[in-house]
């Protein structure tokens, strides 16, 4: 996974989406700020990623201009992942707290404002991610 540390919160947030894609539980586990280390494991991560396919994720808003970010030790950023779980398809939406620590992002913690199970569309139908494309010409080839 990455070699160096995010420039920016919304970095370290698309970085993280990859490394559950990708099933690198060792890179989320160490890119949580330390003090929410310990409510995590790296097995569980693993798991977690393991059974679930990430499909898209989209960045609703980024407290990360490097002007607003130049002074500053805490940030957020608000994201809806989507993703499948046991043949269902999920929508998250969060809103990410990140915070300063020895010169590198960390995610600290998120609270989820919305989760919910979507139907699977026809594939003429817009598809469910929100990129105004047909389900056929998008997200159904992941399937």
């Amino acid at each position: 996974m990455a070699t160096k540390p995010a420039n920016s919160p919304e970095q370290l947030m698309r970085s993280r989406y990859s490394a559950y894609a990708t099933q690198q539980a060792e890179y989320i586990y160490l890119t949580y700020a330390q003090s929410s280390q310990a409510e995590q494991s790296i097995d569980d991560i693993a798991q977690w990623a393991a059974e679930t396919k990430w499909l898209k994720l989209i960045i609703h808003y980024a407290s990360d201009h490097e002007k607003d970010l130049a002074n500053r030790h805490n940030a957020q950023v608000e994201f809806s992942a989507f993703y499948q779980v046991h043949k269902q398809i999920w929508q998250m939406r969060e809103q990410s707290n990140f915070v300063l620590e020895d010169s590198a992002w960390r995610y600290l913690d998120g609270e989820v404002s919305d989760s919910k199970a979507l139907n699977k569309p026809k594939k003429n139908e817009f598809c469910f991610c929100g990129s105004e494309k047909k389900f056929k010409h998008c997200c159904a080839k992941t399937f």
